[in-house]
């Protein structure tokens, strides 16, 4: 008898989750010792070296043509966007609060997902993904002081959820070709020059001089946050089945708001709860409807 596949999938996507959920919480403890553009740019350096010696260890091929330049778009999201963007923000606003609104990524990578391959989805798709971006929408307006007052963080959590989710859709594609820890890893050799000028250049402006406790989230945002969480996270999606692995990302803001209640002391209030729950609900309501198979038509 054959083991069933499912249950290794989904332990590995479990795995990569896990290791993702820490990322906001441990970003707002480096953000306490260091500047937000160090952060962001010191942690690609650091797993822009590890992907280097995988790939020179494996003697994987180079991308060829347009590649590269899907490459960049990658780099754009998921090396470069995201890490500043969110950095910058939590150096005002809580990390539950990031968690909150980051929570709408799932429902922004299915949407990329579905605008890169031209998909037709059904309106349910679409209504759930609004009801998603409204909610998120109502929650950073009530915390951040009534409608009319969105705060300068909300705009840079969103901005961040944008490029992740561009990033997350082009490079999916992207690893059908050039395998998954690959173009992760292309993506990070792709941005090192604009990473290490940033580190060298931040570092000169406001030389880095945090605890240890700083220094060990820094290398938990370099190693396992921008590398090694992605071996976990695509292995998970190469074994699946890809449709329900995929989901287990749902309840990665819900980590992240254990994370940060547990390890940060950060108060959960009912608005975060009720933020936090509605927008996971929305998300996951368009992932299922976008996973599910379309219904078959009956010829006459």
């Amino acid at each position: 008898m054959i083991p069933s596949r499912q249950p290794n999938g989904l332990w590995w996507g479990l795995l990569g989750v896990a290791a993702f959920s820490f990322t906001v919480p441990f970003t707002k403890v480096a953000v306490a010792g260091f500047s937000p553009l160090f952060i962001g740019s010191a942690r690609a350096v650091m797993a822009a070296a590890l992907a280097v010696l995988a790939l020179s260890l494996t003697r994987q091929r180079l991308p060829r043509g347009v590649q590269w330049r899907r490459l960049v778009v990658v780099a754009g999201g998921i090396v470069v966007g995201f890490p500043l963007l969110t950095s910058f923000a939590l150096t005002t606003a809580p990390a539950t609060h990031g968690a909150v609104v980051i929570a709408l990524l799932p429902a922004a990578t299915a949407t990329a997902a579905v605008l890169r391959a031209q998909e037709r989805p059904p309106a349910a798709f679409w209504a759930a993904t609004a009801g998603g971006a409204l909610a998120a929408m109502i929650f950073a307006f009530t915390q951040s002081g009534g409608f009319g007052q969105l705060h300068w963080a909300d705009l840079l959590f969103l901005g961040a959820v944008v490029a992740a989710a561009v990033g997350y859709a082009e490079g999916g594609l992207l690893a059908r070709e050039l395998g998954a820890w690959q173009t992760v890893s292309w993506a990070l050799v792709l941005a090192s020059p604009l990473m290490v000028f940033l580190t060298a250049l931040s570092a000169a402006h406001q030389p880095p001089s945090g605890t240890k406790a700083q220094w060990a989230a820094l290398a938990y945002l370099g190693v396992v946050s921008m590398f090694l969480g992605f071996f976990a996270w695509y292995r998970g999606l190469a074994i699946g089945p890809m449709a329900q692995v995929s989901q287990t990302q749902l309840i990665q803001p819900v980590l992240s708001i254990c994370w940060a209640g547990l390890l940060l002391g950060e108060t959960l209030g009912w608005t975060t709860v009720i933020g936090g729950l509605a927008v996971i609900l929305c998300a996951g309501a368009a992932v299922r409807v976008r996973l599910s198979p379309p219904p078959v038509t009956q010829k006459p």
